[in-house]
């Protein structure tokens, strides 16, 4: 499926996937308890301090990360590697509420931002054809990370402390992805391309600037829909707590569900990528959020046991498909030339989203909405936002451009 060269971004993109999870919130979440218990601070505060570091990074990555479109591959790789590394070993220090804030901000910016924008990015611009698989087969990485990683940690933490962990980690980081952004991107230019015998080519296509693109009425409507899935489904996981109470779905029912949300995530991104190669983005785009619309109806009317199996494996399909889609489809519509800024700006759009998702969901429930009205309010958004990207859907060819 991929030969030499491409072999190698594949690789590069799984691997850089892999290690963001050290800055996503499943891995940060595993080391709440023990954080929490050191500083002595509450569950509030800590999602607090978690929301803020997490704007921060977000506003901080819509200028860092365009810098990928002006910067070779491997350099702009070894420096998120070295920031990586560094954020990891200062995470090991914290000892009071300003060293946590800092903490988390470098882990949200160089783990979830920069190294899942440099993987994403490097994928969308070097793959024309095959741009569904590889970024599918990329984003595999986390994936993987998802399933090994907690089982793993829990483990680790019974035989050492959380802070000689993260040291472990930054030495970890600061040996191997160098060495593998050497072997596998040291050759990989800004025109370096898939080998491809179709006559159409990203030449042929208008490439858009980013600021080109936010004076594009199309792309608010697109990112509506691409941020629909980050903000629900982040507010889903920090309040999983609030839903099992209030279906009354027993503490390990949740848990299991999650387990479906993660089969069915791997099963669709795989199956995404092969769809996305024969169908464009730009046409699976109006599909992306529908099984999260079927999830906020079953949240709303459903309160057996097997419905919390429904409600997160419906959500895991979505994120299948969020996760290619997310990428690809700018590339489709506005070129690859500047598609380093623009994924900077995207991405940066989906960490704020999760931001917002905790702190829009922690409002709605100390309101005093119930989970059922908190779907509700979840359902009117997809909808809406389905609704507009319908009636823009026959005009996101890059031929329309």
């Amino acid at each position: 499926m991929f030969k030499s060269l491409s072999l190698k971004v594949i690789i590069f993109g799984f691997i850089f996937t892999f290690f963001s999870s050290f800055g996503q919130s499943f891995f940060l979440g595993l080391f709440n308890s023990s954080i929490r218990d050191a500083l002595s601070i509450t569950q509030g505060q800590f999602g607090t301090i978690y929301a803020s570091a997490t704007l921060l990074s977000s506003f901080l990555l819509i200028w860092v990360g365009k810098k990928i479109d002006d910067i070779n591959i491997f350099k702009f790789a070894f420096f998120v590697t070295i920031l990586l590394s560094f954020s990891c070993f200062f995470f090991s220090k914290i000892s009071s509420i300003t060293f946590l804030f800092i903490a988390i901000f470098l882990m949200r910016f160089s783990g979830q931002g920069m190294m899942s924008h440099t993987a994403t990015t490097t994928i969308s611009r070097y793959f024309t054809k095959s741009r569904g698989k590889a970024l599918s087969t990329s984003w595999f990485g986390l994936s993987t990370a998802e399933f090994i990683l907690p089982v793993l940690i829990v483990y680790l933490l019974t035989v050492t402390s959380w802070q000689n962990l993260w040291i472990y980690i930054s030495i970890l980081v600061l040996i191997l992805l160098p060495i593998t952004s050497f072997i596998l991107v040291r050759n990989l230019n800004f025109e370096s391309r898939e080998e491809t015998n179709q006559n159409e080519s990203n030449e042929k296509i208008k490439q858009w600037k980013r600021i080109e693109v936010l004076k594009d009425y199309r792309f608010y409507i697109v990112c509506l829909n691409m941020l629909a899935m980050p903000w629900i489904a982040t507010g889903v996981f920090v309040y999983q707590s609030f839903i099992t109470e209030s279906k009354g779905w027993g503490t390990y029912v949740i848990a299991q569900s999650f387990m479906v949300y993660s089969v069915l995530s791997v099963i669709t991104l795989l199956v995404a990528g092969f769809l996305i190669d024969k169908f464009t983005s730009r046409k699976l785009l109006i599909f992306m959020n529908i099984p999260l619309l079927i999830s906020t109806i079953v949240l709303m009317y459903f309160d057996i046991s097997f419905s919390a199996f429904l409600f997160l494996g419906l959500i895991g399909i979505s994120n299948g498909l969020a996760n290619v889609l997310g990428s690809s489809t700018w590339a489709e519509i506005y070129g690859v030339r500047h598609i380093g800024s623009i994924k900077a700006l995207t991405t940066a759009l989906m960490v704020f989203s999760t931001a917002f998702g905790t702190a829009f969901f922690g409002l709605l429930i100390d309101t005093g909405f119930s989970i059922e009205q908190v779907a509700q309010v979840s359902f009117i958004y997809i909808a809406l936002a389905a609704v507009l990207l319908f009636f823009v859907r026959n005009k996101l060819n890059p031929q329309y451009l």
